[in-house]
């Protein structure tokens, strides 16, 4: 048993189960800011996945020749919030038919892609696709990519929790309860 500084007793600790997810879908600070009101996703960063070059910054990955993608990258407590759920909030917040963009950003870098970080994640994500093609929501076809996630690139403090920090709310700002 562990005791607080009181003397009162609180039971053995446990270990709350934490898992990654890394998605892109345009702009990495609409994701996170989207991601950060879900319950269950505990930690969430913006950055960069998927190229190249070792150590890339924004102004690297911003001119599109770095392969990396601008992504959010977030631990979630599988007891509160699927992987499944967070997949179709994925579909939800942005255009999965724009090859290479989003809106008006174009690029590479704001591609839709589901960076999966086991074979359990591929498995889930390829048949989510599936569920969202069959579904007839979208006229265009769907050209997200499902690909193993490789090294995770935190972006520059000042791209952390961007949305939050400028007071910015976007039309995903109403989407999801606050935690």
């Amino acid at each position: 048993m562990t005791t607080r500084s009181s003397g009162r007793s609180t039971g053995p600790r446990v270990a709350r189960p934490v898992i990654v997810a890394t998605f892109g879908a345009g702009r990495f600070w609409t994701l996170q800011h989207a991601y950060d009101q879900v319950k269950g996703v505990t930690r969430s960063w913006t950055g960069y996945m998927g190229g190249t070059m070792k150590e890339p910054t924004y102004e690297d990955v911003r001119r599109g020749d770095t392969g990396h993608v601008e992504v959010v990258h977030m631990e979630f407590d599988p007891r509160v919030v699927s992987y499944e759920t967070l997949l179709d909030i994925f579909w939800q917040i942005h255009d999965p038919t724009q090859l290479n963009r989003q809106g008006q950003d174009k690029g590479t870098q704001y591609r839709s892609v589901i960076f999966t970080h086991d074979e359990g994640q591929a498995a889930i994500a390829r048949a989510s696709k599936a569920r969202i093609e069959a579904s007839g929501k979208f006229a265009r076809p769907v050209v997200t990519t499902i690909e193993p996630a490789g090294v995770f690139w935190e972006a520059e403090d000042y791209h952390q929790k961007y949305m939050e920090r400028v007071s910015i709310r976007s039309w995903v700002s109403n989407l999801f309860r606050r935690k």
